[in-house]
Parts: C-alpha cells; structure tokens; sequence
C-alpha cells in the first residue's frame, strides 16, 4: 500500500491533469458508424508551410467509457503547440456500470481492438483532408496508461498470430512509439491488479483470458523491428514501473531493445499535463522519432 505521502502527491498529479480546459480540435472525422469511431485533428502551430510529423495519440482510461479522449485534448494541444500534427483517436470502451453497480467493465472485445484497427487503417485517407499540413510519411505512435497498451498493440499487428482478422501483411509505415504508463504485459498487470483487473476483463474474463493473449498482449508480440520508446514515471502508483519493466525484458529477450525512460518522483498522470516538466519530456522522445 502506498504511504500517505505518495497517496497526495498521486492524487495533487491526478488533479493538476484534469484541471485543463478541454481543447477544441480543428477538425473530426469519421472511421466508422458508431459514435465513438472519430478522430479529431488539430493542426500543427507555428511551423509555416513545413510538413509537420504526425503523432496519433490514444487515450488512457483502463478502457473504461467514463474516459473518453476529451481529457487527453490539452495534451493534443500541447503536442499542436510543439509543432507537431496530431490525431486523437477515439474507440469503444467498457460499459457504465459494472455487475451489481460494482466497478465499469474494461473494454470491448473485440470491439475495442478492431476500432484501433480500423481507425490506424483509415488514417492516411483521412489525414489527406483533415490535415494537409501533416507529414503522414513520418507518424508516431503514442498512448497514455490503457492507451500506450493500444499504441504498442497497433504497432505490432504485423506480428499478430496467423488468423487475425488485425494482422497487417508487413509492418505499417511508422516512424516508432512512445508509450506512456503503458499496461504493456498483461501477465504483470494481472499480477499486480492494475487498474481494478482491467486487462482481465478486456479479454472477456478469465476463461478467454490466455486463449486470447497471443491476440492483445504486446509483450506477446515482439519483435516488431519498430523502434519503440516507454517513459514511465517511477512513482507511478495506477500502473507500476514493473509492468514497463517486464515489457522492456520481454523485448530483449525476443532480441529486441525497447527504450525504457524512467522519471524519477513522477507519478502516472504528469505525463500527459501540460503544466508538469515530464510533459516535455514525452514532447521530445516523440521529437526524436518524428524528425
């Protein structure tokens, strides 16, 4: 159990995030027919007439519908503000109440996997219009806590198991990922419990929980030959360091290195708040895969 220290500087990191002004996108569209199948786009500020790198960010939540991708527009503002151009995918999550009024289910399956899918696949087209400012040829994957999971998944669909109606014939066309708090080994988040069991009930429980982990488990799907970037803080108390840690060792024991940026009394949050230093932090490992 944390101590109270840790438990108010966690929850002081929590509230500075989410006292943000939401951040209007300059355009939205569509990938599919569902109200949660939109990307907003926001327009890189600040480069003139350069092409800008384009950094499609996922959202945290644990998978959870209470959080959609309007608590991660300051953080799509920041990164517009940086100079980059970005897309803020949204996708359907778990349920609003759980059994019994006890905690909302995490994610969909397979609805979940298949709108990351989906959105990735429909994003060159719809970036040609949306953006054409945006630099397609140089994307950067990035998500924060449940999201940094999608983007490491959405990177790696090349290398998802024969059969999947996800797998990508060749590895897609990006410049890398940068994770954020990722719940990136399920194996180690279910023993931890991160996030109330949320990648339990992802997978749609415990009897399809490891049929169906070769399919969602990026520690399960490496190597990728892309190059990939976690930052985790060390004082993380929603996804332990841990979970990045036993990525990390899974990509090199495939003989792969996955870079692993640790920031020291930094919680969970501060990685996607504008107003926090490890922000900037995030704004450059992005940088040094999109220029």
């Amino acid at each position: 159990m944390p101590d109270d220290a840790a438990a108010a500087r966690a929850a002081a990191e929590e509230e500075s995030a989410f006292s943000h002004e939401p951040v209007d996108p300059d355009a939205t569209a569509s990938y599919g027919t569902h109200p949660d199948q939109v990307i907003d786009f926001y327009a890189p500020r600040g480069v003139g007439g350069t092409p800008a790198p384009l950094v499609v960010v996922l959202h945290g939540g644990a998978w959870r519908a209470r959080y959609d991708r309007r608590h991660v527009t300051p953080f799509a503002g920041f990164l517009a503000r940086r100079g980059f151009a970005v897309a803020n995918v949204e996708y359907r999550r778990g349920g609003d109440t759980g059994t019994g009024g006890g905690t909302p289910p995490a994610g969909r399956w397979p609805d979940t996997f298949q709108d990351v899918a989906a959105a990735l696949d429909a994003l060159p087209g719809l970036v040609r219009t949306a953006l054409p400012g945006a630099d397609a040829r140089r994307t950067v994957l990035t998500g924060h806590s449940a999201g940094g999971h999608l983007a490491l998944w959405a990177a790696a669909r090349h290398v998802l198991p024969a059969g999947s109606p996800w797998r990508l014939p060749e590895a897609a066309p990006l410049r890398g990922v940068v994770a954020l708090a990722p719940i990136a080994d399920f194996t180690a988040a279910e023993r931890l419990a991160v996030c109330e069991h949320a990648s339990l009930q992802l997978l749609g429980g415990k009897e399809h929980f490891e049929e169906r982990l070769p399919y969602a488990d990026p520690a399960r799907l490496l190597p990728t030959g892309i190059a990939t970037t976690l930052v985790q803080g060390r004082a993380d108390l929603v996804v332990p360091a841990a979970v990045a840690e036993a990525y990390a060792d899974a990509a090199a024991r495939a003989g792969e290195t996955a870079g692993l940026t640790m920031l020291a009394d930094v919680g969970h949050f501060p990685l996607i708040d504008p107003a926090a230093d490890a922000c900037a932090v995030v704004a450059e490992e992005i940088a040094q895969l999109a220029w």
